[in-house]
């Protein structure tokens, strides 16, 4: 196949056909969605900042936190293991966009806080993420996207109801979600 030539992967509610269960289709759509929407940021991250979507949300939960985190309240609030996140902790320290320091009342716990240059390049990176989701939503009015976040929101809290003790100890999204950065 030439190179001038793109292969187009279907949608995935799209694979599954029309005879499928509408929740099914619903379900593919929403996750083709995300996938498409977190393709755009991961792309525009490197491109623009030359950083990964990782790191951005590891610092977007900090300064939501305007706190330092412990490993796991991180990783909580990022919904990854902490073995997730050592290795991408221990390389923002390396690069000077975070600090750990040993917890002073559980030796066993580590804090993370952003440095003051993870604070600039967060700083730099929000506006132009929000930019970036609201140009993907751009075919939505104002008040199509109120009716999505309501019907969202409907969904969340069936999904719960359909399982409660699995869904209790669940997190809320990283605050970089809150605001839209996947």
């Amino acid at each position: 196949m030439p190179a001038s030539e793109t292969v187009v992967v279907p949608d995935r509610e799209a694979v599954v056909g029309d005879g499928a269960r509408l929740p099914l289709r619903v379900w593919l759509r929403l996750l083709t969605c995300v996938n498409m929407m977190e393709a755009i940021v991961r792309a525009r991250l490197h491109a623009q900042f030359a950083t990964t979507l990782p790191r951005f949300d590891v610092l977007a939960a900090l300064d939501a936190a305007d706190a330092e985190l412990s490993m796991g309240a991180l990783s909580a609030r990022l919904m990854v293991t902490s073995g997730n996140v050592t290795g991408l902790i221990k390389a923002m320290e390396q690069d000077g966009l975070v600090v750990r320091r040993t917890h002073p009342e559980d030796r066993r716990s580590t804090l993370i806080a952003m440095t003051a240059s993870g604070r600039r390049l967060f700083a730099s990176m929000a506006p132009a993420h929000a930019q970036w989701i609201e140009q993907a939503m751009a075919g939505l009015d104002r008040a199509e996207v109120g009716e999505l976040w309501d019907m969202l929101g409907r969904l969340k809290e069936s999904v719960r109801a359909a399982e409660p003790a699995r869904h209790a100890a669940v997190v809320s999204p990283s605050p970089a979600r809150k605001r839209g950065a996947r």
